[in-house]
């Protein structure tokens, strides 16, 4: 007779076909098998073993079930573990639950997270954006126009340094008395157009006063001292109305030849890159189709030869008005500036004074033709007393005289004068200046 095997999964059997105990881990609990399934039929010994995985797993499926729900129900004989507080914590304390309760949840900090190269590989570095063409042509776009506006500065300097404008405003400072207000206007006036070649329009100066107040002699100044820097007697030219263009003469000659000598020197300095200067004197001479002929020359429609040019008007026009506001402001700070006095009141009275003498000769002189209206005034006032006597002093020095103070008063005692005001102001100015002299 066999001998007694030990099953692996539950209790001692005789052999295949005997009944089976129930195992240590069925106890407790009723088999979920039915009671027709423990007394299996005699059979073919092939079907035990299948019966036994059948059984295995469903014991293996029923483990699953109870370890997996929460609800499930445990056996008698196995004890049930407390389940844990997910708000206490599962470490021994001495504090109570509601302390524990009580305290505010700690906020967890997020740990950056760390950026691991593999060993073997080579770190690189990210890679720098690319720069855009565009970006490097702007750049030395900036480059370029920077170059130029230097290189244009550097050229204004030059430009007027070659008409060494500092000799010119000592040589009329010195040489023109009584006018120190209009010297300095055109100076400045110079000094702003010279600056650069290139002009949208040409510099019309117009020179308005009584007569002998020194606009002629302001003239022929401007005309030798142009005609030194330019190295060019014929970028200069000087038209008086008495003479090119007498009175018998026809208008329609005088202006056919004005616009072709003007015409000449403007093509000349433009080959030459100079400013060329045009003097007309006893502009008011001038028949209307020659001012016609001059107010063409400053139109937008007309070459840039022509613009680049400085036209000086010497006119007498206006003369009165100027005599008429020189005598009613007398004691006004415009005769204290005529003999150089000095101060921050005396001068912005001055200057009001003198803009509003340029504002009612431009209304004058507009009514006689619209040449006017583009032309930058610059009036000539009276001449006192003591500008007559340093003009005789100047022309005594000239003709080989010793320029006595004593003599040159006598001689300026036996002129005409206006009194008004305490103060002294000639008619005919420095006119008669130099035929007196020729007497002595």
């Amino acid at each position: 007779m066999p001998s007694p095997v030990r099953d692996s999964s539950c209790g001692w059997e005789g052999d295949l076909h005997a009944k089976r105990r129930p195992c240590a881990m069925d106890r407790g609990q009723p088999s979920p098998e039915p009671a027709a399934a423990d007394h299996v039929a005699p059979g073919p010994s092939v079907i035990a073993p299948v019966r036994a995985v059948v059984r295995l797993r469903r014991r293996v499926r029923l483990l699953r079930k109870r370890c997996f729900s929460p609800t499930a129900v445990r056996p008698d004989s196995e004890p049930r573990a407390p389940r844990a507080d997910p708000d206490q914590p599962q470490f021994f304390t001495f504090d109570g639950p509601a302390e524990l309760s009580s305290r505010p949840p700690r906020k967890k900090r997020r740990r950056s997270r760390l950026v691991l190269y593999p060993e073997t590989s080579r770190k690189y570095r990210p890679r720098v954006e690319r720069r855009s063409r565009a970006q490097r042509c702007l750049l030395l776009l900036v480059a370029i126009v920077g170059f130029q506006v230097l290189n244009a500065i550097e050229n204004l300097d030059d430009n007027a340094q070659r008409y060494d404008l500092d000799g010119l405003e000592k040589a009329l400072q010195r040489a023109v008395f009584g006018q120190p207000a209009a010297v300095e206007r055109i100076v400045a006036l110079l000094r702003d157009y010279l600056a650069t070649h290139v002009h949208s329009r040409p510099l019309l100066l117009a020179l308005h006063g009584p007569s002998g107040v020194g606009k002629s002699h302001v003239g022929r100044l401007l005309a030798r001292h142009f005609r030194a820097v330019l190295e060019d007697g014929a970028l200069v030219l000087q038209y008086h109305a008495r003479h090119h263009c007498p009175e018998p003469r026809a208008a329609e000659d005088c202006r056919q030849e004005l616009a072709r000598r003007v015409a000449d020197v403007v093509a000349r300095a433009e080959a030459e890159e100079k400013t060329p200067l045009l003097l007309l004197d006893d502009v008011e001479l001038l028949p209307p189709a020659l001012l016609d002929e001059l107010h063409g020359f400053l139109q937008p429609q007309r070459s840039h030869h022509f613009h680049n040019a400085i036209y000086v008007l010497l006119s007498g026009n206006g003369g009165a008005e100027v005599t008429r506001f020189v005598l009613q402001n007398a004691s006004r700070a415009l005769a204290l500036r005529a003999d150089g006095a000095h101060g921050a009141g005396a001068a912005a009275v001055a200057a009001q004074a003198e803009e509003e003498l340029r504002a009612s000769l431009r209304a004058l002189l507009v009514r006689e033709h619209p040449l006017w209206e583009v032309a930058t005034i610059v009036p000539f006032l009276l001449l006192d007393k003591g500008d007559v006597v340093n003009c005789f002093r100047d022309e005594m020095a000239g003709e080989g005289f010793f320029p006595e103070q004593a003599r040159a008063e006598l001689l300026a005692a036996q002129l005409s004068y206006y009194r008004v005001a305490g103060r002294e102001f000639a008619v005919t100015g420095c006119k008669q200046v130099v035929a007196t002299v020729n007497l002595l």
